[in-house]
């Protein structure tokens, strides 16, 4: 998930790498107070995308028109973020998951898949988790179940961040292009600031999951290695193939020489793990 100021640099280098589909339809629905702005492209299986702290569904890049080439997608922006309006509460993962599942019901989707990239990873984590019922598989790009899991150095840097930080970086300025309230970055940022000081710790909701869970890590992301892969022997995974048993429903992919930033840049490599799990393909071994 987020958890850095970096994040949202991404999208100002992707944005422009759409591929050649029908442009998708945007609308607004109303959502817990809001005005909740989203994208539906494609045709198939309903696929929920939910993006980054500070990004919006533009700087997700190519990875939402590669997804819609097989599925219908489902584009939302979270409170705040890009078109969609804020309101007078505080974003945190559980908030924000709420907000998911309200929108299913707003436009009567009672089941998806869901694939959530940074601070959408944790909050499509808390979908799973809140509201099991409407999820049948879910990737989680860049995610963390606890706050100790995040790298060191990241850790130090949250008591350092301050709204004034933010509102200088570039960033700041495109989020005025889509905001329904260009000046309200600097509330956005105090909210989000807040959310690095919101308490995580879900190890025990992780590990009650039933559904298929994709975890897809950079191997310079902001949880460390070691947290993706405790996160996924909470999943099931991590035991040995070729004995006899199925695998693991759940996987873990690791991609490499590849910072937090960087991971949602990749949408081929992307799209190369998330499109197999959500068909339920495994690479067939020597003695199947």
């Amino acid at each position: 998930m987020f958890r850095t100021a970096l994040i949202a640099a991404v999208g100002l280098f992707i944005a422009g790498s759409a591929l050649a589909e029908p442009k998708p339809t945007g609308d607004r629905v109303e959502v817990n107070g809001m005005q909740m702005y989203y994208e539906v492209s494609g045709d198939g299986d309903p696929l929920i995308v939910l993006h980054g702290a500070y990004m919006n569904i533009p700087s997700m890049g190519a990875i939402i028109p590669k997804l819609a080439e097989t599925h219908k997608v489902y584009a939302l922006e979270f409170q705040g973020h890009g078109r969609t309006t804020d309101i007078d509460r505080p974003i945190t993962y559980q908030n924000l998951a709420d907000d998911v599942a309200a929108f299913m019901d707003a436009v009567g989707l009672k089941k998806a898949d869901v694939f959530g990239y940074s601070m959408g990873a944790a909050a499509a984590l808390q979908v799973a988790v809140r509201h099991p019922e409407k999820v049948n598989k879910l990737a989680a790009a860049s995610v963390a179940y606890d706050a100790e899991g995040w790298q060191p150095a990241f850790r130090a840097f949250i008591p350092q961040m301050t709204v004034e930080m933010f509102v200088g970086m570039p960033f700041a300025d495109d989020y005025r292009k889509l905001a329904a309230n260009p000046d309200g970055f600097p509330a956005l940022v105090r909210k989000l600031i807040a959310l690095e000081h919101e308490p995580m710790a879900w190890e025990k909701d992780v590990k009650s999951l039933k559904i298929p869970v994709l975890l897809i890590s950079g191997d310079a992301d902001v949880a460390t290695l070691e947290h993706s892969v405790a996160m996924f022997r909470l999943l099931g995974g991590g035991v040995m193939g070729d004995m006899g048993k199925p695998l693991p429903a759940s996987r873990l992919a690791v991609m490499p020489a590849t910072s937090h930033t960087a991971v949602i840049n990749q949408s081929d490599l992307l799209h190369a793990f998330i499109e197999p799990f959500l068909k339920g393909e495994t690479p067939r071994g020597m003695f199947e």
